[in-house]
């Protein structure tokens, strides 16, 4: 199983490496044990914790309400927990 994510029942919890400020949001591949996001929104005011979690609710099909930051507000390294969705995280590297 990949280090980057773990599922227990019906939450995923992701380990990232967010890279705000770029020219548009998409998932980027691998960074060691995290998978690594850029963002297009910039690392101001929480705009770039709020783009991350838009982003992620509409990836893993899920009401915005089922994603939650856990660790990294402040930081690139980030841990979030997703209630609820049926996406295998796997895929997500897959869709490259």
């Amino acid at each position: 199983m990949a280090e980057w994510y773990r599922r227990r029942d019906d939450v995923i919890t992701l380990t990232l490496h967010v890279q705000p400020g770029a020219k548009r949001s998409e998932i980027a591949g691998l960074h060691g044990e995290a998978l690594k996001i850029r963002l297009a929104a910039p690392p101001v005011e929480g705009r770039a914790n709020d783009a991350l979690l838009r982003f992620l609710a509409d990836i893993f099909a899920v009401p915005l309400r089922n994603v939650e930051l856990h660790q990294g507000g402040q930081s690139r390294h980030k841990v979030v927990a997703i209630t609820g969705s049926l996406v295998d995280p796997q895929n997500l590297i897959a869709r490259q």
